[in-house]
């Protein structure tokens, strides 16, 4: 069985081809700013996209009617529950038409879809960015109107956690896990029996700070910072995410560089990195209230997982709670594979976005 994988960044377009379970060929393609300034849109970028995919495959001597499936990256949607996703016209309108947000992973469906239907083939996406399996308990917040959202890492939140119930002996759908994907974003979900019960709003910002986003803030402040007349709607938000965490204390979104810079005896800099582990930390404490302690394990992956500093500090803080499990990076293309190939066997449902 032979599965396309299609996942598309801000800054790149991964792809890997899959036979069976094993992967035998992948890339990351990279893509500075100057080849993506042309593109005012995200959705702008599809031809770019899909010429940068068939110069792959040609390269390697494949053509697309060589594959079962092609699977991708799943975009900004309405909410949905997790699960193996059918791509069709509805979805891809709704993600190129940018009508839930706009992000980098809006064009893996669209591409998937137009290079399947050519080659009379399936394409699916698996968990995206928009799962909501949040309790209604955990969306309510103290002024009516305004509502948690559910956007986080799912795809990978999800394929660690697997990996951690694998180890422990049991199925993902019998355990209880707090995952933490430590990345540009950081996110930290309950997982329990199987769903994502609870979780910050990554993508915007909240929780934990993190390289890039602002994490929770005083409130007051915010509404003062909102009217100094300093700055523009457009980059308060840039602020809470993008230029916030690191970037905003240190100039810099490289944990590594961090690192660096705490060995030369930079103690501001080690001041900031202390305060991001001790609110990690504090998140996924909070997760063992949401499980009620009834915790199998703690799950570390994302990028910043690589570093053994960050690691041992977070394990110092939570490992009272229960096992600490680190998985490294990203696994998103097995994630998706894995899905897609479940779905063809017909051992995972095959959902219709409505």
């Amino acid at each position: 069985m032979r599965i396309l994988v299609i996942n598309p960044g801000s800054t790149s377009t991964k792809l890997s081809i899959f036979e069976d379970e094993k992967e035998i060929l992948k890339t990351k393609i990279p893509h500075s700013k100057e080849e993506l300034s042309p593109f005012k849109k995200i959705s702008d970028q599809f031809e770019f996209r899909k010429n940068i995919i068939l110069d792959f495959l040609k390269k390697n001597g494949y053509k697309i009617e060589d594959f079962d499936a092609i699977g991708a990256r799943g975009g900004n949607t309405h909410p949905l529950e997790s699960g193996v996703y059918r791509i069709n016209e509805k979805m891809v309108n709704d993600l190129i038409s940018l009508k839930y947000g706009a992000h980098a992973s809006n064009l893996g469906a669209p591409l998937a879809y137009a290079l399947s239907e050519k080659a009379h083939i399936p394409s699916f996406i698996v968990d995206p960015v928009i799962v909501d399996e949040m309790q209604p308990v955990a969306k309510i917040t103290g002024l009516k109107g305004i509502e948690r959202e559910a956007r986080d890492h799912p795809l990978n939140q999800k394929a660690a956690a697997r990996e951690a119930a694998k180890e422990i002996g049991i199925t993902y759908e019998k355990g209880n896990f707090i995952v933490a994907h430590l990345g540009g974003g950081i996110s930290v979900a309950s997982h329990k029996k199987g769903k994502m019960i609870d979780e910050n709003n990554a993508l915007n910002g909240d929780g934990p700070f993190s390289p890039e986003r602002a994490g929770d803030l005083p409130n007051i402040a915010v509404v003062n910072l909102c009217f100094s007349g300093k700055y523009t709607k457009d980059q308060i938000k840039k602020m809470l995410a993008g230029k916030g965490g690191l970037v905003s204390h240190l100039g810099t979104n490289s944990l590594v560089e961090v690192l660096k810079r705490i060995e030369k005896g930079d103690k501001y800099a080690k001041l900031i990195f202390d305060a991001m582990v001790y609110q990690i930390a504090k998140e996924i404490g909070k997760h063992a209230v949401v499980l009620k302690g009834n915790v199998d394990g703690i799950v570390l992956t994302g990028g910043l997982a690589n570093s053994k500093e960050l690691v041992e500090q977070i394990k110092d803080y939570v490992s009272f709670i229960a096992p600490v499990f680190v998985y490294p990076g990203e696994h998103e293309m097995e994630a998706i594979a894995r899905g897609v190939r479940l779905a063809l066997k017909g051992e995972e449902e095959i959902k219709e976005y409505q």
